[in-house]
């Protein structure tokens, strides 16, 4: 590991101690304090006013049951959690992941990681994660429809447009947004649009927004690549997952020029040397939410069971299935195949073992998740920015806003790394960016 600086060892240390066990929690902690040497140098009163150690205690930690009766009639039970983590700078945004692996550490990482990503994008959004240890996989409507409804009929106390505002993320898209918008309309009676985000377009919802975060995450990229004088035109592109962020970063990359050879999901990954057929795949996944596997039968490509795919020779890697999907055994050998950059469409989908192989690299350029990300919450904001003044953007308009908001991120990293002596490191310079906005909020509105 990089040795932290003195000054945060304790800091950190107590993270751990009053954290036990949270292991991803830790290592995103540890992530964004490895940054910090040349903040706490310049600006010592940050750890003078305990901003730093309040920006790692979350505001709310809200943690309830979810009965909720299957198809069978048997009694299900799961656990639900609301992490409200900090609302210097507007309510708690952040998304709810549905999926077996959630438990506190899970959401309190994501929403660590989040306050860092909203403050990026320069609206007035403060951070929040959510979830359930529910699996939507292989259940009816009927089954997600229950579970969603009861699972709203305890968040609804803790959220509304001005105080949190929560979205999709791993196994929540419009269909389970629907199911809550409609438990929440009904337990409150209110048309409360701006609750909730990712809504469906005919009922309060922003076009672009299922696009964004794979969008944003491909324009990222293609500022990465201006920034050298080049672009997507010829470039081998990975993508790993294929849900929702996955498979419209593929649909940029290829309206960009670039060809995506290999996708992936839980089970397996594919290759297809001619582009992925992005038509198939969204009928696969959204229509028939079936296994990646299926497009290779029909297809009549190659599908790998289990495995890695970043075995795949790639000129840029883009990982956007789920936290630390990539490891130092991965980075390395995407580094043996000539990968020129690696840019993170998950949220902290590259282990600490992998992000040291990318940065001591001399060409390959690594860029984090809460920078290149950050177009899917960024959108959020502007669903609710239409909500509150019962507006409703073009998709034209929307992604042009978008891409400026991607722009102004990528360059905000670079400035800033270079102010704090850290020249082209993308991942310092998403992480001071992001802390210094959210740290100047708290210590103007005093000990709370």
């Amino acid at each position: 590991m990089t040795v932290l600086d003195d000054r945060l060892v304790s800091v950190y240390d107590d993270v751990v101690a009053r954290n036990p066990g949270e292991v991803e929690f830790h290592q995103a902690v540890r992530e964004v304090f490895e940054s910090l040497a040349p903040v706490v140098a310049k600006r010592p009163e940050y750890l003078d006013s305990a901003i730093i150690q309040r920006l790692c205690e979350p505001e709310r930690q809200i943690i309830f049951r979810v009965p909720w009766t299957d198809d069978a009639g048997q009694v299900q039970l799961n656990r639900g959690f609301r992490v409200e983590f900090n609302s210097a700078l507007g309510p708690y945004k952040g998304g709810l992941r549905f999926h077996p692996s959630v438990y506190l550490g899970i959401v309190k990482f994501l929403g660590f990681e989040q306050i860092f990503k909203n403050a990026l994008t320069g609206l007035p959004i403060g951070g929040g994660k959510g979830g359930s240890d529910f699996d939507p996989k292989g259940r009816s409507d009927a089954e997600v429809m229950r579970f969603c409804q009861s699972f709203m009929t305890e968040l609804y106390r803790h959220i509304g447009e001005y105080t949190d505002v929560p979205a999709g993320d791993i196994g929540v898209g419009g269909r389970e947004i629907g199911f809550m918008f409609g438990q929440y309309k009904r337990i409150t009676n209110r048309y409360e649009s701006g609750v909730l985000t990712g809504k469906g377009i005919g009922w309060g919802g922003s076009l672009v927004r299922t696009e964004a975060t794979g969008y944003g995450t491909v324009y990222f990229v293609e500022e990465m690549l201006k920034a050298s004088d080049d672009s997507f035109e010829g470039k081998r592109v990975v993508v790993s997952g294929s849900g929702n962020v996955a498979i419209y970063a593929v649909e940029k990359v290829h309206q960009l020029g670039g060809k995506v050879v290999a996708m992936s999901d839980s089970a397996g990954y594919i290759v297809d040397e001619n582009g992925i057929d992005l038509d198939l795949i969204k009928d696969i996944k959204e229509v028939r939410r079936a296994r990646i596997s299926d497009y290779a039968a029909e297809r009549g490509v190659a599908y790998v069971e289990g495995g890695s795919i970043w075995d795949v020779a790639c000129d840029i890697a883009l990982p956007c299935a789920t936290q630390n999907e990539l490891d130092e055994t991965a980075a390395r050998t995407l580094v043996s195949n000539g990968c020129i950059i690696v840019a993170e469409g998950a949220n902290m989908p590259s282990t600490p073992e992998a992000i040291r192989v990318f940065t001591e690299h001399p060409v390959l350029r690594f860029a984090p998740g809460k920078a290149v990300n950050a177009g899917g919450v960024a959108t959020s904001a502007l669903e609710m920015q239409q909500n509150a003044s019962r507006d409703s953007w073009s998709f034209e308009y929307t992604d042009r806003r978008l891409a400026v908001i991607m722009r102004d991120i990528h360059d905000s990293c670079l400035k800033t790394a270079d102010e704090y002596g850290a020249p082209g490191s993308y991942t310092s310079g998403a992480n001071i960016a992001g802390f210094i906005r959210v740290a100047n909020a708290m210590q103007a509105m005093g000990v709370i």
